[in-house]
């Protein structure tokens, strides 16, 4: 990556760090949340547009993959998961519900959940499928790769249109990490 792009990149992610540690914020990684908390996120996913819906049971499973949250004062502001699929033998896990609160949106908060997401997965095959502009580019900062469908084999698209992931591409962009592009058309 380029060098100056990764001294903005850490920059970014250190002052939402001190942001977080000023503010008195914790950022968590988490395999469990409380009943509340889910319920919580699962109303909020039904209420935002940019937000898939996503009920309390999925969340309960999802969080087992490991889920990372912005909490103060037993609040959570700010939350991303990992959503596991089996792709022919493969596991797959593709970054979902990012979402921080209004309040705290300019501090590049999204940016840090989505590195420590892209960091804690980095071993394994990452997808990111997002409509929004801003998560495209911290995807292309974090150093994801965005694919078209023609780049992916016939297996994947197949197995995307089955779970319900393939996306009209003029709206939505698929983002891979290292681990993921290096195999990406050969998986079978």
């Amino acid at each position: 990556m380029n060098t100056i792009l990764d001294i903005e990149i850490n920059s970014a992610i250190e002052s939402a760090e001190r942001f977080c540690e000023e503010s008195g914020m914790e950022i968590q990684l988490v395999y469990r949340l409380s009943n509340k908390a889910l319920e919580v996120i699962s109303e909020r996913s039904k209420v935002l547009p940019t937000l898939y819906y996503v009920s309390v049971d999925m969340l309960r499973k999802r969080a087992e993959n490991g889920c990372f949250i912005l909490k103060k004062d037993g609040e959570i502001y700010g939350h991303i998961f990992v959503h596991e699929h089996v792709v022919k033998g493969h596991f797959v896990y593709e970054r979902s519900s990012l979402w921080v609160d209004d309040q705290f949106r300019n501090y590049n908060l999204g940016l840090l959940l989505m590195a420590k997401m892209t960091e804690l997965f980095s071993d394994t095959f990452l997808i990111s499928i997002a409509q929004t502009p801003k998560v495209h580019h911290y995807n292309e900062i974090l150093g994801m790769t965005h694919v078209t469908l023609s780049k992916m084999s016939v297996v994947l698209v197949q197995e995307l249109e089955k779970l319900g992931k393939l996306r009209d591409e003029l709206n939505f962009k698929y983002y891979v990490n290292a681990c993921f592009e290096s195999e990406i058309r050969e998986l079978k």
